[in-house]
Protein backbone atom coordinates (compact mmCIF):
# COMPACT_ATOMS: atom_id res chain seq x y z
CA UNK A 1 0.00 0.00 0.00
CA UNK A 2 1.32 4.01 -0.92
CA UNK A 3 1.03 6.15 1.20
CA UNK A 4 1.49 10.01 1.05
CA UNK A 5 2.95 12.01 3.53
CA UNK A 6 3.11 15.92 3.47
CA UNK A 7 4.10 18.45 5.17
CA UNK A 8 5.80 22.54 4.89
CA UNK A 9 1.89 24.35 5.05
CA UNK A 10 1.52 27.14 7.75
CA UNK A 11 0.67 30.50 7.65
CA UNK A 12 3.04 33.21 5.54
CA UNK A 13 2.55 37.01 5.11
CA UNK A 14 1.64 38.09 1.43
CA UNK A 15 4.74 37.89 -1.12
CA UNK A 16 6.47 35.20 1.45
CA UNK A 17 7.40 31.86 0.45
CA UNK A 18 6.47 28.35 1.55
CA UNK A 19 7.71 24.88 0.66
CA UNK A 20 5.63 21.92 0.42
CA UNK A 21 6.67 18.59 0.41
CA UNK A 22 5.27 15.04 -0.41
CA UNK A 23 6.94 11.88 0.08
CA UNK A 24 5.52 8.54 -1.28
CA UNK A 25 6.54 5.34 0.45
CA UNK A 26 5.25 1.38 0.12
CA UNK A 27 7.14 -0.82 -1.43
CA UNK A 28 6.68 -1.88 -5.50
CA UNK A 29 5.64 0.64 -6.94
CA UNK A 30 6.74 3.56 -9.51
CA UNK A 31 5.26 6.65 -9.71
CA UNK A 32 4.08 8.02 -12.86
CA UNK A 33 3.26 11.68 -11.93
CA UNK A 34 3.20 13.60 -8.64
CA UNK A 35 0.78 16.67 -8.52
CA UNK A 36 -0.24 19.33 -5.78
CA UNK A 37 -4.19 20.19 -5.97
CA UNK A 38 -5.51 22.91 -3.77
CA UNK A 39 -8.57 23.39 -2.28
CA UNK A 40 -10.30 26.99 -1.14
CA UNK A 41 -13.45 27.31 0.79
CA UNK A 42 -16.63 27.08 -1.46
CA UNK A 43 -14.12 26.43 -3.96
CA UNK A 44 -13.82 23.48 -6.24
CA UNK A 45 -10.10 21.42 -5.79
CA UNK A 46 -8.11 22.65 -8.77
CA UNK A 47 -4.72 22.11 -10.20
CA UNK A 48 -1.64 23.18 -9.15
CA UNK A 49 1.05 21.90 -10.26
CA UNK A 50 2.27 18.42 -11.86
CA UNK A 51 5.97 16.46 -12.33
CA UNK A 52 6.08 13.38 -14.31
CA UNK A 53 8.67 10.50 -13.63
CA UNK A 54 10.58 11.67 -16.45
CA UNK A 55 10.84 15.35 -14.85
CA UNK A 56 8.57 17.39 -16.83
CA UNK A 57 6.20 20.01 -15.02
CA UNK A 58 2.93 21.44 -15.41
CA UNK A 59 1.81 24.55 -13.88
CA UNK A 60 -1.67 26.34 -13.31
CA UNK A 61 -1.34 29.89 -14.86
CA UNK A 62 -2.91 31.21 -11.98
CA UNK A 63 1.12 29.83 -10.49
CA UNK A 64 3.35 30.25 -12.82
CA UNK A 65 6.33 32.31 -12.71
CA UNK A 66 5.81 32.27 -8.63
CA UNK A 67 5.53 28.30 -7.79
CA UNK A 68 8.49 25.59 -8.52
CA UNK A 69 7.50 21.62 -8.55
CA UNK A 70 10.93 19.86 -8.21
CA UNK A 71 11.77 16.52 -10.20
CA UNK A 72 10.88 13.16 -7.66
CA UNK A 73 13.76 11.96 -5.99
CA UNK A 74 13.94 8.35 -6.81
CA UNK A 75 15.82 7.29 -3.66
CA UNK A 76 12.76 8.44 -1.23
CA UNK A 77 9.66 8.94 -3.55
CA UNK A 78 9.87 13.13 -2.76
CA UNK A 79 9.09 16.20 -4.68
CA UNK A 80 8.51 19.79 -3.55
CA UNK A 81 6.33 22.68 -4.37
CA UNK A 82 8.24 25.87 -3.93
CA UNK A 83 6.11 28.73 -2.97
CA UNK A 84 6.98 32.35 -3.92
CA UNK A 85 5.14 35.67 -4.14
CA UNK A 86 2.31 34.06 -2.24
CA UNK A 87 -1.10 36.10 -2.40
CA UNK A 88 -4.02 35.61 -0.45
CA UNK A 89 -6.17 33.73 -3.11
CA UNK A 90 -3.15 31.16 -3.14
CA UNK A 91 -4.57 30.30 0.51
CA UNK A 92 -5.80 26.98 0.67
CA UNK A 93 -5.60 23.76 1.79
CA UNK A 94 -2.99 21.73 -0.63
CA UNK A 95 -3.48 18.21 -1.45
CA UNK A 96 -0.64 16.01 -3.15
CA UNK A 97 -1.92 12.57 -5.40
CA UNK A 98 0.59 10.32 -6.87
CA UNK A 99 -0.84 8.15 -9.59
CA UNK A 100 1.32 4.95 -10.62
CA UNK A 101 1.60 1.34 -10.71
CA UNK A 102 2.34 -1.03 -7.79
CA UNK A 103 3.45 -4.52 -8.48
CA UNK A 104 1.12 -5.93 -5.97
CA UNK A 105 -2.30 -4.42 -6.92
CA UNK A 106 -2.10 -2.65 -10.70
CA UNK A 107 -2.98 1.48 -11.51
CA UNK A 108 -2.55 2.95 -8.32
CA UNK A 109 -4.15 6.54 -7.05
CA UNK A 110 -3.55 8.05 -3.94
CA UNK A 111 -4.28 11.44 -2.11
CA UNK A 112 -2.04 12.68 0.91
CA UNK A 113 -4.58 14.24 3.58
CA UNK A 114 -3.78 17.88 2.83
CA UNK A 115 -1.65 20.78 4.33
CA UNK A 116 -3.10 23.62 5.24
CA UNK A 117 -1.63 27.25 3.58
CA UNK A 118 -2.74 30.63 4.60
CA UNK A 119 -1.50 33.81 3.33
CA UNK A 120 -2.52 36.24 5.53
CA UNK A 121 -0.63 39.67 7.51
Amino acid sequence: QVQLAESGGGLVQPGGSLRLSCAASGSLFSIYNMTWYRQAPGKPRELVATITATGSPNYADSVKGRFTISEINDADNTAYLQMNSLKPEDMAVYYCYVNGWSMTTGYLEVWGQGTLVTVSS
